[in-house]
């Protein structure tokens, strides 16, 4: 087994699949030819938690996902299959919904300042009592107050009582504690903890602390000292107080093991220089998908939008708006806390200024010596926006450039979340243009990827982060892998899909324009999708956009009339047909799409990761559609057949993508040495645009792009690549060709894509 993984496959851990029955995957994976499984937080979450990001107790597994003893028996199970570990760690903030649950934080709310764990937690004591926004939003809610066997309680939820202040009334109690129950309407605008984004039952932690470092990470550096870890995958590093301290702790404790970092990078950002393999792979995703989307079709899509929303709105303008909703609103308690830190300063101009910055900022957070260059652009930018603010801005930028400054090592967290919160969980709902585009890590203002920028890429990956992973679907992808790649073919009919889509609006209209259209290519990407599935999905599209209806106060009249519309694509028999109709034509090309893309990443510098489920076609939307289970049977049977010498058509339940990946996986495992380099291959010919070819040192990966212009110029024709070797095998078809030269009308006749390698080397992946 090597030392870096040579390919990851992610698994959903969690209660209904625990570690046992992830165990019982190792011979499956090994036989799809990944090296390491990949897995979610192990560590004891929130009770019932479905995704293990919300820690409660770091010195132990997960009861519910088997706890130690089935960990044990996974780690076995891997090593007997030949399989490494890589495991999801959460060193930013730690789970607080069920306070009994986390044992630091009970005893912070019972003890107060005094607590051991006080430390623990990013809490502005200075500011009062620990404001908990768990009431509901009436003047009376403390009234429900309870007092049970010594605790407090408020409905499901239990809080600690102080040594010595539990006479009287629940509200008297109430009073006297380190605590402050309060309308969950505060949360956002007077929270006295930092949290993960505005998720107010995540605490943020400070493992800059090397006390709380090392209390947090003692059982998984156990595991890796014992050799029972491979590789570990870091959880949000930009919430962090000192990423990189923390990186170069992590690095030293574990000096041998594969450690990437979900750092999300912004287009043309570069990872900075820290102790680590490279990042989870989005920077990838983008790279990969875009390459399947025709740029020529972005001024139809531009004017498609104006028409159907009756606004022009560019991505920047929006994006701004959105992020400072965010810092102003749902973050408002952070901005609140940072603009303390300037009191000689006009509370309500630094507020402005603050929030405006992070509006402005153009990367999820500046690190040095990047960070001043990005500090600058969102200075000139918001003096730009808010001439107004000149004096402050610049007296707040002052403050920011000094490294001494509590507020310079603050407001990186902020900006960060103000990204996310204001891009990722907001604009992507409302900017719906081509939602293809809208992905994390993506870039929906650059309207495609040119072959050339890919093998760009490409390249200074092999030389500068050789070993950081990619990835086409995660669990916080807004949509599967598969459904990007049917999305993409919309990008070679712009004209029909304007047709379709106005003629559908018109005939169903909703009153946000915009959510619609991102509705309409949501359900033609997907389909056929389950009736529910796609209720789900339209609901928490609507809320994330907080447009029209939000999280925060649901308009019942408008998402009654969201739910019509989709319960009309499925009742409506003319629009049903319609739909289906339309799917059927989109979904040959985007099978093509969806093997380049899958080729394409899992054969380019890097780490390939396959997350579960995704080696057949996979349609899901965002969390938690994508968390679905997974069938391993029928994935099981598939490969078996696919081993025995059958050969499916692309057309169907994705055997042929189950192929795909099974044949590259292996040969990246079994022979290494054909994936040590990197260099575009060119097509010559008519059709040479529509080829994208690169040699890794003796694997040559070649796929097809933009398939529905192809057939319309004539498809192949005369097109050719000048082969490295003489004699290759495609593992895809098990043909062998001889000559320098070779056609792909030849190559490419049974897939759109092929893997040569010279033949000598195929036996052992075929």
């Amino acid at each position: 087994m090597p030392d870096t993984p040579r390919s990851t496959y992610r698994v959903q851990v969690r209660p209904g699949f625990d570690l046992d029955a992830t165990a019982e995957l190792a011979g499956y994976l090994a036989a799809l030819g990944v090296t390491h499984l990949y897995t979610a937080p192990l560590l004891i979450a929130t009770p019932g938690s479905t995704h293990g990001y919300d820690v409660v107790d770091h010195r132990a597994v997960n009861p519910q996902l088997g706890g130690e003893a089935a960990r044990a028996r996974l780690v076995r199970a891997l090593r007997a299959a030949g399989l490494g570990l890589v495991v999801d760690i959460v060193p930013n903030h730690a789970g607080v919904a069920r306070p009994e649950a986390n044992p630091a934080w009970w005893d912070v709310l019972r003890r107060g300042r005094d607590s051991a764990y006080a430390r623990w937690f990013d809490i502005d004591w200075d500011r009062g009592r620990l404001l908990l926004p768990v009431l509901a939003d009436t003047a009376d809610a403390l009234d429900d107050l309870k007092l049970v066997d010594g605790e407090l309680r408020y409905h499901e939820h239990r809080f600690p009582v102080a040594d010595g202040t539990g006479d009287g009334t629940p509200r008297q109690v109430h009073d006297r504690q380190h605590y402050e129950l309060v309308n969950w309407r505060r949360g956002d605008a007077e929270l006295t903890y930092r949290r993960f984004f505005a998720v107010s039952d995540l605490a943020g932690l400070r493992v800059e602390d090397p006390e709380v470092f090392d209390a947090t990470h003692a059982e998984i550096l156990r595991w890796v000292d014992a050799g029972e870890v491979d590789g570990i995958r870091v959880d949000h590093p930009d919430g962090l107080r000192d990423p990189a301290g923390y990186l170069a702790r992590l690095r030293a404790a574990a000096p041998q093991r594969w450690l990437v970092v979900e750092k999300i990078l912004e287009y043309g950002e570069d990872l900075p220089d820290w102790p680590v393999d490279g990042t989870t792979g989005y920077d990838a995703l983008a790279a990969v998908s875009g390459l399947f989307v025709d740029p020529d079709a972005e001024p139809e899509f531009t004017t498609l939008d104006g028409r159907l929303t009756g606004r022009h709105t560019s991505w920047a303008d929006l994006t701004h708006a959105t992020k400072l909703e965010a810092a102003t609103r749902l973050l408002a308690a952070e901005l609140t806390r940072l603009a303390a830190l300037v009191p000689e300063l006009p509370g309500e101009q630094v507020r402005a200024a603050l929030a405006e910055l992070a509006a402005c900022f153009p990367v999820y957070r500046g690190y040095p010596p990047s960070g001043a260059r990005h500090l600058a652009a969102a200075r000139s930018e918001a003096g730009r926006r808010r001439p107004d603010l000149t004096g402050v801005l610049d007296a707040v930028t002052a403050r920011l450039r000094d490294p001494g400054h509590e507020l310079a090592a603050r407001f990186p967290q902020f900006t960060g979340a103000v990204m996310a919160k204001g891009v990722e969980d907001t604009a992507y709902y409302r900017w719906s243009r081509f939602v293809a585009l809208n992905e994390v890590g993506g870039s929906p203002a650059h309207f495609g990827v040119p072959p050339a920028e890919l093998h760009r890429f490409a390249a200074t990956r092999h030389v500068r982060w050789p070993a950081s992973m990619t990835a086409l679907s995660t669990h916080d992808t807004k949509r599967g892998e598969d459904v990007r790649a049917r999305l993409a073919v919309l990008s070679e009919l712009p004209g029909r899909w304007a047709e379709r889509v106005a003629d559908w609006m018109s005939r169903a209209p909703l009153a946000d324009p915009a959510l619609a259209h991102l509705l309409w290519q949501t359900a033609v990407g997907a389909w056929p999708i389950e009736r529910e599935r796609l209720h789900g999905y339209a609901e928490k599209a609507a809320r994330e956009a907080s447009v029209t209806t939000s999280w925060a106060d649901p308009d019942a009249a408008f998402e009654h009339e969201l739910h019509a519309l989709v319960d009309r694509m499925y009742d409506d028999p003319e629009l049903h047909a319609q739909i289906t109709a339309f799917a059927a034509e989109i979904t040959p090309p985007g099978w093509s799409n969806a093997l380049g893309q899958k080729l394409v990443q899992l054969a380019m510098p890097g780490v390939p990761d396959v997350y579960q489920g995704t080696e057949l076609w996979e349609n899901s939307l965002v969390d938690p559609d994508n968390r679905r289970p997974v069938d391993f049977a029928v994935r099981r049977d598939m490969l078996a057949r696919l081993d025995a010498g059958w050969r499916p058509a692309v057309a169907g339940d994705g055997a042929a993508k189950l192929l795909v990946v099974s044949r590259t996986l292996r040969l990246r495992r079994d022979r290494p040495d054909l994936f040590g380099g990197y260099r575009p291959v060119p097509a010559r010919g008519p059709a040479a645009a529509h080829a994208v070819a690169f040699d890794r040192g003796g694997a040559v990966a070649v796929a097809t792009r933009l398939p529905l212009r192809l057939g319309r110029s004539g498809g192949w024709r005369d097109t050719a690549l000048s082969l490295p070797v003489h004699e290759c095998t495609d593992l895809f078809t098990g043909r062998v060709y001889s000559g320098s030269e070779l056609l792909l009308h030849d190559l490419l006749s049974t897939y759109p894509v092929a893997l040569l390698a010279p033949t000598d080397s195929v036996e052992a992946a075929a």
